[in-house]
């Protein structure tokens, strides 16, 4: 009994590694190495440092050298700071064996700037090197600007960054483009699929390209993902397909996610995308209704069985990951969260990890969320705004919970891309929640505490500009995208 028990704790170790992607292991490292400095817990520095570390620190004109052992012995158990936060930059990852990491711990007075190497062995990822140096806060207050840095695209959407300097960006009335933003060459990328809506509609079409995002591991695999709207002789729907980019061309592409019917609405496709924390993809599908008499008895965005109205969780090969929520018998496969409405924007809080998104109301209603599992966000039957069509009575659906939002606007802003921001080009920024607008106001920021509103600023009066994406580069640079035939890539510039 006695070995059974053994072999099983074993057997349920290993089977928690394997279960972690690559990445997920490095940040569980980093963690652990996180919570051992802050706390001064030795036995946690010790367990996410090889036995073979060295360290070096940066300080008064010359470096210091430290064994493993001789740093260790430096910390003694303390409280944990609450000034202390701390960030993982980036972490890039090479043949799934060896990485680097740019980490950042930040305490009242300095900032703590950390490079690792790091090793995957036989009992799991270790740092095997640390380059550091120490800061102390020189407070920017914020002056910002906007300075163009792409003008003529068509009407962009979204971007994705393959480096400082090199992005693919998604135009949603043209091209996907390779864009070098040092040398502002674009090349278009070929292979895009063959279905994607070719001519707007009357009022009200939004179809085109939408989403790009690139794999978790797009350095290995070259996996590239992408949302449009997908149409044939039955109509329109939202299709998310992913597929290899090499040589500025798609080959092998596979449909993840279709938004089954086809229908003749033209608006509301949805189409965001981001990978989550744990490596999964999760997906927007909008209601596609523009007016709520066109409502069935039971809403699309409540019917577990109709596809639209929803947000998705999938596996990067389309597969259900075995941990979705369940939500009954006949429910549409992968279903994540429901009582969507036009959800265009997600991000992730790099801090508590949860994914957030925008919504679009209709007259007013338009809101920010806090993704949860099996969560109702209640459209038609809840919303902080009106109706569009005056007349409309929603149903009365027996033992549904419904999710509120974490906040919402009294005027139209038609939110769309958000991000958290971790740079430090704007220290008083860090932490902070920004999206665009397409209406009133093309830039807000946010203010959080864990997920209460503090505080929302609108920037920029006097250049107001419909606006889709706000994003943020490896080196933590803020960008926006204008919704233009003209459009522009905006960074957005401290000047003080």
């Amino acid at each position: 009994m006695k070995n059974t028990l053994v072999l099983l704790a074993l057997c349920l170790t290993c089977y928690s590694s394997f279960a972690q992607t690559d990445r997920q292991q490095i940040e569980t490292t980093i963690q652990l190495y996180f919570d051992g400095w802050a706390t001064g817990d030795t036995a946690k520095l010790s367990k996410a440092m090889h036995y073979s570390c060295h360290l070096k620190n940066y300080r008064d004109g010359r470096f210091i050298l430290f064994t493993k052992s001789d740093y260790v012995s430096r910390f003694r158990p303390k409280e944990r700071d609450k000034n202390l936060s701390t960030n993982i930059v980036y972490v890039d990852i090479t043949d799934n064996l060896i990485a680097g990491a740019k980490v950042e711990i930040h305490t009242a007075t300095d900032k703590f700037t950390d490079y690792f190497n790091l090793m995957k062995t036989t009992e799991g990822w270790f740092i095997v090197d640390k380059i550091s140096t120490r800061t102390p806060h020189r407070i920017r207050t914020a002056m910002p600007e906007k300075e163009p840095v792409l003008k003529g695209l068509s009407r962009p959407w979204s971007m994705a960054f393959l480096s400082e300097d090199e992005v693919i960006i998604s135009e949603k009335e043209g091209d996907l483009l390779r864009v070098n933003l040092r040398t502002k060459v674009r090349t278009p990328i070929k292979g895009y699929p063959t279905d994607v809506v070719g001519k707007m509609g009357g009022f009200g079409d939004n179809a085109g390209k939408f989403e790009v995002v690139l794999d978790p591991q797009f350095s290995q695999n070259k996996y590239i993902y992408l949302s449009y709207s997908a149409e044939n002789e039955a109509g329109k729907t939202t299709k998310v397909i992913r597929a290899i980019l090499e040589n500025d061309a798609l080959t092998n592409l596979k449909t993840l996610l279709l938004a089954t019917p086809y229908a003749n609405e033209c608006c509301h496709y949805g189409g965001g995308m981001i990978f989550g924390p744990d490596g999964k993809l999760y997906i927007s599908i909008g209601e596609r209704l523009f007016t709520e008499k066109d409502e069935p008895a039971l809403p699309f965005a409540q019917n577990v069985q109709d596809k639209r109205g929803k947000i998705y969780r999938i596996n990067s090969d389309g597969s259900i990951p075995s941990d979705n929520p369940n939500f009954g018998a006949g429910a549409t496969p992968g279903l994540y969260a429901m009582g969507i409405r036009a959800t265009q924007g997600l991000a992730h809080d790099p801090i508590s990890h949860k994914i957030w998104f925008s919504e679009h109301g209709t007259q007013q209603g338009d809101e920010i969320n806090v993704l949860k599992a099996g969560a109702n966000y209640g459209w038609p039957i809840k919303t902080s705004g009106k109706y569009r069509f005056e007349g409309y009575t929603p149903p009365k659906l027996k033992d549904s919970t419904y999710t509120a939002p974490v906040w919402f606007w009294q005027q139209t802003v038609a939110p769309t891309g958000l991000t958290f921001y971790t740079g430090d080009e704007f220290p008083t920024w860090k932490g902070n929640l920004f999206v665009t607008g397409l209406s009133k106001g093309s830039l807000w920021r946010v203010t959080l505490e864990n997920e209460t509103v503090k505080n929302v600023e609108e920037l920029f009066l006097d250049s107001r500009v419909r606006a889709r994406k706000v994003l943020q580069s490896p080196m933590g640079k803020l960008y926006i995208l204008t919704d233009e035939m003209n459009g522009q890539l905006i960074r957005i510039v401290n000047r003080n």
